[in-house]
């Protein structure tokens, strides 16, 4: 859900004025949350649960699991392609306690139920199922709403997060400490990129990105993240409206645009076989008479988006883009080996050679297009 530089703002100034007077051992704090609510919360944390789309995946961030007493459906289910570090990290995540449907669907017998009780109900997109208020009239818990934001246009949104649940848990060095990550690691794919002259920047475009649920060849995002850090010529670009949104381009428009390159969000291959772009490259004449499909162009990378943005996977997305799309300027890089030194700081381990398996290989290489 996009709030804009109001709500942005907002939350942002509040959360400087968050510490009440008063905050002892076995006491409480007040904050505003991004709802601009005024909650209690009880300190310290020792016990939590975090709802919606991505929730826990901040949470891992900060190094802050041990709290969690309870996962939603979306993170305690088994998937048949795991595209999300943290939880092929963290296994045992899936072993907690249900509190709720996912994307914050969150269910008030559930959660009087959990033992031990949480103390503090983190709600990200707090107006998606019960709404905060509602939640603690029937758990007795306070429930804090608080932003997911994404490393582009609402990046202060996700430091904001991060910067209050560090507070809240005793992980404000933490909190800046992947503050810092992100902004070095896009600075350094920024620098990288930055003389190169515009007509040695081949066009791109990524197909497949998921958004809720896994697409087709079709689905793109206008602002991908990978294509903006290194100034990837994105031939989806101009239809960018300005905030983070998955768009669906026509066959015929893909056609006219003709990419150079090609890179497919490897989520698509969960969205069954006839089904993913995979499948509509290897099948569909339309997408066959593209350019770089017949000169094999096509190179898989990371899913952007499963339960919300992978941001450890974009930013390794970031440094395979680079490397295909100017090999000189990434020659010392090895995707594969950058990819795990994102995950071991994010997540707690080097994962990327599970999820490569995961997608049969084909993450960070050219994609063959023959059956």
């Amino acid at each position: 859900m996009f709030f804009g530089k109001k709500t942005t703002l907002f939350f942002a100034v509040f959360l400087f004025l968050w510490v009440s007077p008063c905050c002892a051992a076995g006491g409480t704090v007040t904050i505003t949350d991004s709802l601009g609510r005024t909650v209690e919360v009880p300190q310290p944390l020792d016990r939590v649960i975090i709802s919606g789309s991505g929730g826990l995946r901040l949470l891992t961030y900060l190094q802050a699991l041990d709290r969690v007493v309870g996962v939603d459906s979306a993170e305690g289910r088994s998937s048949i392609i795991q595209a999300k570090p943290y939880i092929i990290a963290h296994p045992e995540l899936k072993e907690l306690p249900i509190f709720g449907e996912f994307r914050g669907r969150d269910n008030p017998e559930l959660i009087a139920g959990l033992s031990p009780q949480p103390q503090v109900i983190f709600k990200v997109s707090p107006r998606s199922g019960p709404s905060p208020d509602d939640l603690t009239a029937k758990t007795s818990i306070p429930v804090v709403g608080l932003e997911y934001g994404n490393l582009a246009n609402e990046k202060e949104n996700l430091y904001t997060t991060l910067r209050l649940l560090g507070s809240l848990l005793g992980k404000d060095d933490r909190a800046e400490e992947v503050i810092a990550f992100f902004e070095g690691h896009m600075q350094e794919l920024s620098r990288r990129t930055a003389d190169i002259p515009e007509d040695q920047r081949p066009s791109c475009y990524v197909g497949g990105v998921a958004h809720q649920g896994p697409h087709g060849f079709s689905s793109t995002e206008p602002g991908y993240p990978p294509f903006t850090y290194t100034g990837a010529k994105n031939i989806a670009a101009d239809l960018a409206t300005g905030k983070s949104e998955n768009i669906h381009i026509s066959r015929e428009k893909l056609l006219e645009w003709d990419p150079e390159v090609i890179f497919l969000d490897l989520s698509t291959l969960t969205g069954g076989e006839e089904a993913n772009a995979l499948f509509q490259l290897r099948h569909d004449p339309v997408f066959q008479a593209l350019g770089a499909v017949q000169r094999g162009a096509v190179y898989g990378v990371l899913p952007y988006n499963s339960y919300s943005i992978n941001f450890g996977s974009v930013l390794a997305d970031g440094y395979f883009v680079g490397k295909v799309l100017y090999p000189g300027a990434f020659e010392d890089v090895d995707p594969g080996e950058m990819a795990d030194d994102i995950y071991t700081f994010l997540v707690g381990k080097p994962v990327f050679s599970l999820m490569n398996e995961a997608f049969s290989g084909m993450v960070f290489r050219p994609l063959s297009l023959e059956e």
